[in-house]
């Protein structure tokens, strides 16, 4: 018989179509049943060897002693408040928050109806009025103790039923962590002592170390319940979360917290502005905090442009393969003043930035060729300030930049172009010849040449240690007008560091220069770092305070009692944080983020404080170990030399 195969398929669905018979039902569970059952024993297996998170980190054993713990190797004991003072003050509890040793610090709060205390209070105060009038009806002196109390419990009784106050029981408890029993011992006495000075009364747990642990762990099980009663004004006073914190979630290292030691960890560019003020007498260590910042900035991206005076920066910027430029009059470094940003949105006009250009090269100007009135404030005639208004348009016009010029391709015009069209101006004759001093004289190495320096790398650093005394603020003045052309020309993340910037603050011209320029820095992804050793200079400008103002972060650190007091003002410090500034070490100050501060200790990996240390001693040791280095090298290479001539002589 031959099936085919839709005979076949009829046939399988009729198979399909019969209800199984009871014996075959009951076959198919047990199986069913079997195939579970293996599946769990399976999985029980597999759990029993795979590690689960509570094995790495439950501890190996546990102890429990009458008076301690022994938590694998660490000692632990918790201490509880049974008493507190009539008066107690905000923040009392801010020494035990930021004690430094390992604490879990646990605080439970049980609201307590109030119509239950009225009940008592009233009661309470019954029986305080018949004390009173019995001790006063047979001619005792008053009893100062009790007409306070009835004076207290009237008051609270007033603000329970107004609403003002409301009732609690609140249990505090602290357990410690030490690494021996002695440890133990000594941070609860100096925990003790802490709480005996605020007049806060406290015992230790005895045979309930177990339960005391327990209510500290973040469990929210209170298995001492050892209360006291208290409205809600002492219970704020005991509010934990009041310590020194100066930290995010992302951004640069800047140090240990002095406080609590936990981590200041801040992203300058996270706050309303990325600007910083650094303020500290020399030797204080305010370039190594700047430096090890610019360290840790450049690992996460961010460009850095810097300004360095007295070239601190120059084995930084080597180590790091930056760009060092030298500025002087033998440099062959030159950077113009009439350059204009070369890439600009096609929202700005070129008209516009010729015009911007030409009000801070009159501040240039003033500051080199004004004459100083009886303030030695340098400044023109109002003639003088018209001409070379002029003048200066003139220079651009005659190098054909408009407003359909591409500056990418244009030339730009040079000092000797102004000297030029003064001297072809009626009335520029005295302009033109105060100018050659830096056309054609002593200084004519500066700033009459058109720009040839790079700054196509992450680290820039503009030397300025060179420069005379008198071309500093000059010098110092075209380099951050060139440094604002680039960082308008293209918007990345930088840092601009101005280090002694009270130099610019001796001038108003430059002043003025620097405060526009922490003012709209912003907008361009930069932030502006100022340092400074001469604080009265700096603060003594009303332009040093408007800087300081629009700076979100500020770091103090050591101060001279000549310029503490105003520091003091300048950033309302109170007594104590007066004094920490006058007597801390090297590396140690006040840390300014926005509204939070905290004392800091500037701290760095060996690595790092060898790239960035300013201490004379090391840098001859480090340039003693290069020497010593280099001569190793070139005898073991002398030796590599000889021992291949020997060989090839013995070859041939």
């Amino acid at each position: 018989m031959v099936f085919r195969p839709k005979q076949i398929e009829e046939s399988i669905i009729e198979v399909m179509k019969k209800p199984p018979t009871p014996e075959e039902r009951k076959r198919l569970a047990m199986e069913k049943e079997s195939e579970i059952k293996e599946i769990l024993r399976a999985e029980k297996a597999y759990i029993k060897g795979a590690a689960s998170v509570r094995d790495f980190i439950a501890p190996s054993a546990l102890k429990v002693s009458p008076r301690f713990i022994q938590l694998g190797d660490k000692y632990l004991r918790t201490i509880f408040v049974t008493a507190y003072p009539r008066y107690i003050n905000v923040g009392w509890f801010a020494p035990v928050i930021n004690f430094s040793a390992p604490l879990d610090i646990a605080i439970y709060y049980y609201p307590v109806p109030a119509q239950i205390i009225l009940k008592q209070l009233q009661k309470r105060v019954g029986h305080l009025e018949q004390e009173i009038a019995a001790e006063h009806d047979k001619g005792l002196p008053r009893d100062p103790i009790k007409e306070t109390a009835l004076r207290d419990i009237e008051k609270l009784r007033d603000d329970l039923t107004t609403g003002v106050e409301h009732y609690f029981q609140i249990g505090l408890y602290v357990t410690i962590y030490a690494n021996s029993e002695k440890e133990l011992d000594l941070l609860t006495e100096r925990i003790e002592a802490i709480f005996g000075s605020k007049l806060v009364y406290t015992r230790r747990v005895f045979y309930q170390a177990e339960q005391g642990f327990n209510s500290t762990l973040p469990l929210a099980n209170d298995e001492l319940m050892i209360l006291c009663n208290m409205s809600s004004s002492p219970c704020a006073a005991t509010f934990p979360f009041i310590s020194a914190d100066v930290t995010s979630d992302s951004g640069v290292l800047y140090g240990i917290n002095r406080h609590n030691n936990s981590l200041i960890l801040f992203d300058r560019f996270s706050l309303q502005n990325a600007n910083m003020t650094v303020f500290a007498t020399s030797g204080a260590g305010k370039s190594y905090a700047v430096k090890l910042e610019v360290l840790r900035s450049m690992m996460l991206g961010t460009d850095v442009i810097i300004i360095d005076p007295e070239r601190e920066y120059k084995y930084l910027c080597d180590a790091v393969g930056g760009t060092y430029i030298n500025i002087s009059l033998a440099s062959e470094s030159k950077i113009n003043p009439f350059d204009l940003p070369r890439s600009t949105s096609k929202e700005t006009k070129t008209v516009d930035l010729i015009r911007s250009a030409v009000i801070t090269l009159k501040g240039l100007l003033k500051l080199m060729i004004g004459k100083p009135d009886e303030r030695g404030v340098r400044q023109f005639s109002p003639v003088e300030d018209s001409l070379l208004d002029r003048a200066l348009l003139e220079c651009y016009a005659k190098k054909d930049i408009g407003s359909t010029t591409d500056l990418s391709q244009a030339e730009m015009p040079v000092l000797s172009d102004l000297q030029e069209v003064l001297e072809s101006m009626e009335g520029g004759a005295d302009l033109a010849e105060r100018l050659k001093k830096y056309t054609e004289g002593t200084f004519a190495g500066l700033l009459n040449n058109l720009t040839n320096v790079k700054t196509d790398n992450q680290l820039v650093v503009f030397s300025v240690r060179d420069l005379e005394d008198e071309l500093r603020p000059i010098g110092i003045y075209t380099i951050v007008n060139y440094i604002w052309n680039i960082v308008r020309s293209e918007m990345k993340k930088r840092i601009l560091v101005i280090d002694e910037a009270w130099w610019l603050m001796q001038h108003e011209d430059s002043a003025k220069f620097i405060f526009a320029l922490v003012k709209r820095c912003r907008k361009y992804y930069l932030g502006v770092t100022t340092i400074t050793q001469d604080v009265n200079d700096f603060l003594s400008s009303p332009y040093g305070h408007a800087i300081v103002n629009n700076s979100a972060l500020q770091l103090l650190m050591k101060q001279s009692p000549a310029a503490i007091d105003l520091v003091a003002k300048t950033f309302m410090l109170t007594e104590g944080e007066k004094y920490l500034l006058l007597e801390c070490g090297v590396g140690e100050g006040i840390f300014f983020a926005g509204a939070k501060h905290a004392a800091i200790k500037i701290v760095a990996s060996y690595a790092e404080d060898q790239l960035i240390t300013s201490d004379p001693r090391q840098l001859l040791e480090i340039e003693e170990a290069k020497r010593e280095f280099a001569e190793a090298l070139e005898s073991e290479e002398g030796k590599k030399e000889l021992i291949k001539g020997v060989t090839e002589m013995e070859i041939g």
